[in-house]
């Protein structure tokens, strides 16, 4: 009987494609022509959109500190958060659609939808609705990153399919430092609005770009899994509210207790619904492998540890070192280099040392790197902050190829879209852990640090707050404080990486002792 030619999931990826017209990713049709000229160049443009935003947005804290709209500081927070959430927890269920429905399809309407979300915030006149305007880019977001990969994976033939995967995955830290760049140059402008601005027109051509060269991929008939998704966006955004509002509220105060108790309560709902459903949107059971286990939270310590930094490097470099909005995205790019010049080597460098020691390596240069950076003060020369960058960058270049191919490998061919997902929710989680933890810590440390005057008389949780009520004598004095606390939560978020590396490169080694006695 032939096999009927729409249905994926009835065609094994095994069975020889002859038979049928509807390939699987693991075997796209044609060779290595049949690759549509310009695909890997829109799909990275894709990933560099939605991955530099969360970067650019850290720069912009200044000014939203000192805008109209006049943020808290656990709002300048969310406002950075928000748009993570949201992407972190969606991304899964926008792979999930996209398999489903096309990756085509739903990777155009999150460009479309974070098009729009991009407008509402350039327009917001309020704190509310840029939170608004927030989440729906976020959302945006959460279609388009995962459907990248899986319509390179389903489209480039298997010999590139490593390359391809480095180089998607090299784009995630390439697009933070992109977004601290072309952040730098738009806000340099002197709002913080033309950066949302500037997002649309990027959309919208993006999305004429992936309308003309990606392929259309088969679809399978998954369900999408509703109820375990509100679960894992409640979940998250209870355990943030926890975090965030516990300098301004307090630890002990009502908000922040509710909040950590219902994260934990939503967490355990979620882990029992997902255990029950016949189509989970993440399936506990997954993380029985140590490899996909240790892979995962290896990918949230990198970026816990990469996106605090570029929180704190916004304010540090324009209030400590007296940086413009232009040169303080600029300052960003000594990261970068090891990227740019070394993410192909990191493939070669684990068939050649081993994946443990590579790991390693990756954690403890990222540690030390943030550990470096705390040392940093006003007085410190820009080449000597330059050079902790270059060392955290050598860490992500180790570090990203390597966790983002382990993770790809851990699930089958035809949920290509569900392992994007799963790469991208490790990241922005993390993404959105380190950016509500470096912030909580550096708003308590820095109403800590403030002369008792300043602290008594006005209470400010903010550099900018503090600076409108002191007179400009006393900014120095501000500028310390910040330093010190900027200092602090570096320390914090350096010792979490090298403790949660470790944690991953010990779980890897005794599980290959295991395999060795068995």
């Amino acid at each position: 009987m032939p096999l009927k030619p729409t249905p994926l999931r009835r065609i094994s990826p095994a069975r020889p494609r002859s038979a049928s017209r509807t390939v699987s990713p693991a075997a796209p049709a044609g060779g290595p022509a049949a690759v549509p000229p310009g695909l890997l160049a829109v799909m990275c443009a894709c990933v560099v959109l939605a991955v530099g935003m969360v970067a650019a947005v850290n720069l912009a804290v200044p000014l939203l500190s000192a805008s109209e709209l006049r943020p808290s500081s656990s709002a300048l927070i969310w406002i950075v958060d928000t748009y993570v959430v949201f992407f972190a927890c969606l991304v899964i269920p926008g792979g999930a659609a996209g398999d489903r429905f096309g990756r085509k399809g739903v990777l155009l309407a999150g460009l479309l939808l974070f098009a729009a979300g991009a407008l509402l915030s350039a327009t917001a006149p309020d704190t509310a609705l840029l939170l608004v305007g927030r989440a729906v880019t976020g959302v945006g977001a959460a279609a388009v990153l995962p459907n990248t990969l899986a319509v390179l994976l389903h489209a480039v033939p298997a010999e590139r399919r490593g390359v391809t995967i480095a180089t998607w995955a090299s784009m995630t830290g390439f697009g933070g430092v992109v977004g601290n760049v072309g952040g730098g140059a738009l806000l340099a402008g002197g709002s913080w609005r033309w950066l949302f601005a500037a997002a649309v027109p990027v959309a919208g051509v993006l999305a004429a770009l992936v309308g003309r060269v990606a392929p259309v991929s088969p679809r399978n008939d998954r369900r999408l899994d509703l109820p375990g998704t509100v679960l894992l966006v409640g979940a998250s955004v209870a355990l943030l509210v926890g975090i965030v509002q516990g300098p301004e509220s307090g630890w002990g105060s009502a908000v922040v207790v509710t909040g950590f108790g219902c994260s934990g309560v939503l967490f355990a709902l979620w882990t029992l619904v997902e255990l029950r459903s016949r189509h989970p949107l993440l399936d506990p059971r997954l993380f029985r492998s140590p490899a996909l286990r240790s892979a995962c939270l290896g990918m949230t310590a990198v970026f816990f540890g990469m996106f605090a930094l570029f929180y704190v490097n916004a304010s540090f470099l324009q209030y400590a070192k007296g940086f413009g909005v232009l040169a303080t995205g600029l300052g960003i790019l000594p990261l970068i280099l090891p990227l740019v010049l070394g993410a192909r080597h990191s493939g070669r460098l684990s068939s050649r040392f081993g994946l443990d020691a590579v790991l390693a390596a990756a954690f403890a240069c990222v540690g030390c790197g943030l550990l470096g950076l705390s040392t940093c003060g006003d007085a410190t020369p820009y080449a000597g902050y330059a050079a902790w960058l270059v060392l955290t960058g050598v860490g992500l270049t180790l570090a990203l190829p390597t966790l983002s191919a382990a993770i790809a490998v851990a699930l089958p061919p035809h949920q290509a879209g569900v392992a994007a997902g799963l790469q991208a929710t490790t990241r922005e989680f993390g993404s959105a852990l380190g950016v509500a933890v470096i912030g909580t810590v550096l708003t308590s440390r820095f109403a800590a640090a403030l002369p008792r005057d300043i602290r008594a008389g006005h209470d400010p949780h903010t550099v900018a707050q503090a600076l409108a009520v002191t007179s400009p004598v006393r900014a120095p004095e501000v500028v310390g404080a910040f330093v010190s606390a900027a200092g602090t939560a570096l320390r914090v978020v350096g010792a979490s990486v090298l403790m949660l590396g470790t944690l991953v490169v010990l779980e890897a080694l005794l599980v290959r002792r295991r395999r060795a006695r068995s």
